[in-house]
């Protein structure tokens, strides 16, 4: 990466994100507002737009040469567009282009565009959990449910950019709830945060008063040894399991990093998930494979949307990672 600064943007169901990310993989500035995923087409590149502003006032705006932009999916990097699952109002949205006509991109930064766990995986295979480790899985548990892949030490977004999409595997074949992707038994409708809220309500759980019912309450109320809160979680563990067990069968990996905001329960949605893991992979190939946590938190999305953007593309959708300096 020859860059001095590089731009990033993570647009994700609950958060916009943005950052300026030095040539080593560190945040030089960061930006951040609420997504609004209910609202329009417009409402929402507004609330982008917003966070582009106020990343240019930073000094480091001025030596911007690149534009990551990892987007909860469906993406398709060659036409710049959006159509993530759970944003409704974006649908083909051409993202890359409004990004790129924004008066204060600098004219000849092209913006790329990928799934948000593809630079989820990209970023803490640079300067994260997953450094120097050759086979990977990151994925993001979060609004929705994503996935990366990171294949002999190159990233690998598929031609389209959604490469390892975890989410929309099915693992439920048996008349599993519907998912607003069109299709039954999606992990995402397991293992997402409002997934686990969600069937946590169900069981009977109710959060405290003047709490929200969120995955982050129900977590709480797990660790507290609520046995309805419990469950939600041990099921969205073994939806994980499985598909992460399916995807070690097809493609062999090293290491599996687990981030996004609902992986911030550590050990409440680990645990599990490793236990029915242990089950589900059981090929000699397979077994034993590590689940970490992303060292890079919420910022994975970020720094590897930057590490993107100073990727050269290659027509196969193999694309070879930044080296960071110790």
């Amino acid at each position: 990466m020859d860059a001095l600064v590089y731009g990033a943007l993570d647009i994700g169901g609950t958060k916009i994100a943005g950052g300026l990310v030095d040539a080593d993989g560190h945040m030089v500035a960061r930006s951040q507002c609420a997504t609004p995923a209910h609202g329009t087409a417009e409402e929402m590149m507004a609330a982008v737009t917003a966070v582009l502003d106020d990343l240019a006032v930073h000094p480091g705006w001025k030596s911007l040469s690149r534009l990551g932009i990892g987007s909860a999916g469906p993406v398709d990097t060659v036409a710049g567009t959006v159509s993530p699952v759970n944003i409704p109002a974006w649908r083909a949205f051409p993202l890359v282009d409004r990004v790129r006509a924004h008066p204060r991109v600098p004219r000849g930064v092209e913006p790329v565009v990928v799934g948000d766990a593809i630079a989820m995986a990209a970023g803490e295979h640079w300067t994260g959990a997953a450094r120097g480790v050759d086979n990977v899985l990151g994925m993001v548990v979060s609004t929705g449910i994503g996935g990366g892949l990171i294949l002999n030490g190159a990233l690998h977004a598929g031609p389209s950019g959604n490469a390892g999409h975890i989410g929309h595997l099915t693992v439920d074949h048996a008349g599993g709830p519907e998912c607003p992707c069109g299709a039954r038994g999606c992990v995402e409708r397991f293992a997402s945060g409002t997934a686990i809220a969600v069937h946590a309500a169900e069981c009977g759980w109710v959060p405290p008063a003047g709490v929200e019912p969120t995955a982050a309450a129900v977590a709480d109320a797990a660790r507290a040894g609520d046995p309805r809160a419990a469950a939600a979680y041990d099921r969205a563990g073994r939806a994980l399991a499985a598909a992460i067990a399916a995807t070690a069968a097809l493609v062999e990996l090293d290491l599996v990093v687990v981030g996004g905001g609902v992986a911030q329960a550590g050990a409440t949605l680990l645990a599990p998930l490793r236990r029915h893991l242990a089950d589900y992979a059981v090929l000699d190939f397979t077994r034993d494979l590590p689940v970490v946590p992303a060292k890079l938190a919420t910022d994975a999305g970020l720094i590897g949307a930057a590490a993107v953007a100073g990727l050269s593309h290659s027509r196969r959708g193999t694309h070879r990672l930044p080296t960071a300096h110790p």
